[in-house]
This record gives C-alpha cells, structure tokens and sequence, in this order.
C-alpha cells in the first residue's frame, strides 16, 4: 500500500481524538496544526507535515517565498 500524500480520515480521527470534522478542525486550530479544508469542509493535513509535529519538530511556514535560495553570485 502506497502512502497519500495527505493523512487519511482513519489517521486524522486517531490524531485529533474526534470523528467530526468541525472538532478536528478546532483540536488542530488548538494546537496549531496547518491545514487546509476541501470542498467538503473537511481539513486536509499533509503526511509530511503530520510526521514533522509527531516527531516534536514544528515546521514554520515563509509565505510565498522559499525559506532559502541559492547565491549565484559568486558564478562567473
């Protein structure tokens, strides 16, 4: 079985303790999990992300802009 790219509902359900979407979304607003909703209304969490909080480790997000960047500058 491949892994998604995104946590499933099952292993939503066992993170956030709750079956409803509207309680997941206000244990992840409480804990300050990112996330984002579907169409339904139901948070998506990514898998990479899950596995960063999981392991103690609180990823920041930069805006639109890559957190780092090459320096060509020394390039002739």
């Amino acid at each position: 079985m491949s892994e998604t790219i995104s946590l499933n509902a099952d292993e939503l359900v066992e993170i956030t303790g709750y079956k409803h979407a509207a309680s997941q979304r206000e244990w992840l607003d409480k804990n300050g999990w990112c996330y984002v909703l579907n169409a339904a209304g139901r948070p998506i969490v990514g898998r990479w992300y899950a596995q960063m909080r999981l392991s103690g480790i609180t990823p920041t997000v930069s805006g639109a802009q890559p957190a780092w960047r090459p320096d060509f500058s020394t390039l002739s």
